[in-house]
């Protein structure tokens, strides 16, 4: 059952025994993020209910998004303390008739991650319950926790399966394990694992699963999302969990199953939808999220894995200070452990721009000499956050993730926003040998009409009126073309040059105004949503630069999947047209010859038609 009945409010941040006693408590909805506690450091809830047992059943308590430090009692017993807001927190109750609950929610120190910077609201980062308050009722000896890790062995493939049981009285019995391939025919599997354990003990039990043909779980294009149900069951009490196989490494560039994967996508923020998210993404034709320094709920990995959608994960770890490594190295390994079962998850993040060395240069002239020169002035050492990555265990890792002089193992890259035009991508990658994998690139661009005043009146998280007035001049309609034309540039020309791994900086904005996203915070679609359809079609025909009036472009074809293309390519600009056949090689880039845009054309068309489907890329001028 929900604990939907809730009332907060704000606290001292204290560590006494004791619940807290404000003087006045207000109605609030958990899970939820209440406004009226924006900018509040600790946040107090309160809830009442019956017992909801009967007949000798166990009650347990499960918060999930306790964000981001929580100390919790049960009729003024304080049951325990939480850290690690991305993993639930669970505790057996021993209840009365009438009982009262307290969770006093504390905001972050070090590790808040995105919810620290200026990238999100302060009512979005309201410490609190964000996910869930559930109350859950078990028999008197239960399964309460299960947890699955896929790998391959010399041996075969197996699962490894780990079950927590409470035992409420002398157990001695088995648990039955059973493995389903979901929406696919395979071998399914049929084990059961001894369990003894003494009235009041809770023992954990293992057992590994050895699958027959088994198989295995693709990104989107490249194969089928193979996934399997391991349900384990012991008297009455049941759970489930679904999971998947999949090997990934990385070799200049990402390696699934065994095969070369061009990773194309958006970074998130937090919006409080994930899963939407994961939707719209994959709707415009990305094979990647990288949710960027902060941890999403359970469903975000599930949504994903089933959408084919791979995932980088940071930790939540943003900005310059500095940071304690023996809990960072805790974060990472908690982190790891928790998302090892969806086979979706494919690299981790560990510190997201450590440094802003190349912020607020602008558009002058004089802008590669400033990133020159602060590029050569940039220091920062590493060595903490490459200690941090090996906690990984192997899995590809990209330790920091942040502008150029800074040898980071993930560039984020803003020429045409922070700094010069998007035509100094080139120049800039190759100054400072870097590109193989791209963490954050863009513009950002205003939501709606009425987002101006509030743009010009400043504050608006995520969005940088100064930077965007240096490159716009006019409303809603130029914003969202400058910004479309900035990301679809530096998307093709990124694939043009075989970046393995490319994120922008974000799918959907977090403020109403404006943001980095190309969705604005309630979902509406501006220019630039469509323009990286476009730029992220698997196969494609681009220019090899935004075309304006007057111009000669070079037409490139892109082949990003496992498979030989022929096609026709056609195109279009003013009363100008041509075309020619193609056929590309996987994973190849082909000519397609050269267009000229006459003086009077107000775009350029282009069209790649393969035996499947027609492929089209506009360049609105």
């Amino acid at each position: 059952m929900s604990l939907n009945e809730w009332t907060g409010a704000a606290v001292e941040a204290s560590a006494g025994d004791a619940p807290p006693s404000p003087e006045e408590w207000h109605p609030v909805t958990v899970p939820g993020r209440p406004e009226r506690f924006a900018e509040e450091d600790a946040v107090a809830y309160r809830t009442r209910f019956s017992d909801p047992t009967e007949g000798g059943e166990r009650a347990t308590l499960e918060l999930r998004g306790c964000f981001a430090h929580a100390r919790i009692w049960l009729n003024g017993e304080l049951l325990g303390e939480h850290d690690t807001y991305f993993v639930p927190a669970r505790y057996p109750l021993d209840l009365d008739a009438e009982n009262e609950l307290v969770v006093v929610c504390r905001a972050p120190d070090r590790f808040g991650g995105v919810y620290a910077t200026d990238d999100v609201p302060a009512e979005n980062a309201v410490p609190g319950i964000w996910w869930a308050a559930d109350l859950e009722t078990h028999p008197e000896t239960f399964i309460d926790d299960l947890t699955l890790t896929p790998r391959r062995t010399e041996e075969g493939t197996v699962i490894d399966a780990r079950m927590a049981v409470e035992a409420g009285a002398d157990v001695d019995d088995r648990i039955s394990l059973s493995v389903r391939p979901q929406g696919f025919r395979g071998g399914g599997v049929m084990e059961r694992a001894q369990v003894e354990a003494e009235a009041g003990e809770r023992v954990v039990v293992e057992k590994e699963l050895h699958l027959r043909d088994p198989a295995y779980w693709w990104p989107i294009g490249f194969g089928p999302q193979h996934q399997y149900a391991v349900r384990a069951r012991l008297g009455d009490s049941e759970r489930v969990r679904k999971t998947g196989l999949c090997e990934i490494t990385y070799d200049d560039g990402l390696v699934v199953n065994g095969q070369h994967v061009p990773a194309r996508g958006f970074g998130l923020l937090p919006t409080g939808e994930p899963t939407w998210d994961v939707e719209r993404a994959a709707n415009a034709n990305a094979n990647l999220v990288r949710p960027r320094a902060h941890v999403p709920p359970a469903e975000f990995y599930e949504a994903c894995a089933d959408a084919g959608l791979l995932v980088w994960q940071d930790l939540p770890l943003a900005g310059a200070d500095s940071y304690d490594t023996e809990r960072a190295n805790n974060l990472a390994e908690t982190l790891a452990a928790s998302v090892e079962r969806h086979p979706c998850v494919a690299a981790f993040g560990v510190h997201d721009e450590p440094s802003d060395h190349l912020s607020g240069v602008g558009p002058s002239r004089l802008s590669k000499y400033k990133v020159r020169w602060r590029a050569w002035r940039a220091d920062y050492d590493a060595s903490a956050d490459d200690e941090v990555a090996e906690t990984f265990d192997g899995a590809p890792t990209f330790p920091v993730s942040g502008a150029p002089g800074i040898d980071p193992d993930a560039v984020q890259v803003f020429p045409g926003w922070q700094y010069g035009d998007v035509s100094d991508l080139d120049w800039l990658l190759d100054k400072y040998d870097c590109g193989d994998v791209v963490g954050a690139f863009g513009a950002g661009a205003l939501a709606s009409e009425g987002a101006i005043e509030r743009k010009d009146a400043g504050g608006v998280a995520g969005f940088d009126a100064d930077l965007h007035d240096a490159y716009v001049s006019g409303g809603v309609e130029q914003s969202q073309f400058y910004q479309a034309k900035v990301l679809k540039s530096a998307t093709e020309t990124l694939r043009r040059r075989g970046t393995g791994v490319l994120a922008t900086a974000a799918l959907r904005d977090t403020d109403a105004a404006a943001g980095m996203g190309v969705l604005a915070a309630d979902g509406t679609e501006k220019a630039g949503y469509a323009a990286m359809a476009d730029s992220l079609e698997p196969v494609q025909v681009v220019l090899d630069a935004y075309p304006e009036s007057g111009d000669s472009r070079e037409l490139t074809v892109l082949n990003d999947t496992h498979e030989r293309v022929e096609g026709t390519v056609a195109w279009e600009a003013g009363n100008r047209s041509g075309g020619t056949d193609v056929a590309v090689e996987p994973f190849q880039r082909a000519s397609a010859g050269t267009l000229r845009v006459p003086d009077d054309a107000d775009a350029v068309e282009l069209s790649l038609s393969l035996g499947d489907g027609t492929a089209t890329n506009a360049y609105p001028l």
